[in-house]
């Protein structure tokens, strides 16, 4: 029997940041990132337009969230991290995806470095856990 093969055409998806940002807190959220926060730091920052950073609450945890934000935005646009860092330790995982760069701290990790903070200039997007979650 013949399979079909699906191949991903990166020109018929939705590539947008947003669409981005997106996928990646949802994946988050189903892998039970804490405290997911989305921060817009186009007018404040070339580095990129989007900052989204979340909690894993041990180093299994914050690989396995990185790990299916991997899978997910490569499966759903195509698209590969430009580059990872921190995968060894795993106390703070950043995957930089150019527009939009994802940082996965343990609690400790994150409460230090207090990216918020630093990047509070920026315009903060609201995001709503799933309603299981929330239950």
């Amino acid at each position: 029997m013949l399979q079909q093969i699906m191949t991903v055409n990166p020109r018929e998806l939705d590539n947008s940041p947003e669409k981005l940002v997106e996928i990646i807190t949802q994946t988050a959220d189903d892998r039970q990132a804490g405290d997911i926060a989305i921060l817009k730091v186009t007018q404040v920052s070339y580095l990129t337009d989007y900052f989204v950073i979340m909690t894993g609450f041990s180093r299994t945890q914050v690989r396995a969230i990185a790990d299916a934000i991997d899978e997910k935005v490569e499966q759903s646009l195509g698209r590969l991290p430009l580059r990872v860092d921190g995968q060894t330790e795993s106390l703070w995982i950043v995957q930089d995806y150019g527009d939009v760069i994802v940082h996965i701290f343990l609690a400790k990790e994150r409460e230090f470095y207090n990216l918020e903070a630093f990047w509070g200039h920026g315009e903060r997007i609201v995001f709503e856990p799933s309603r299981s979650r929330q239950e």
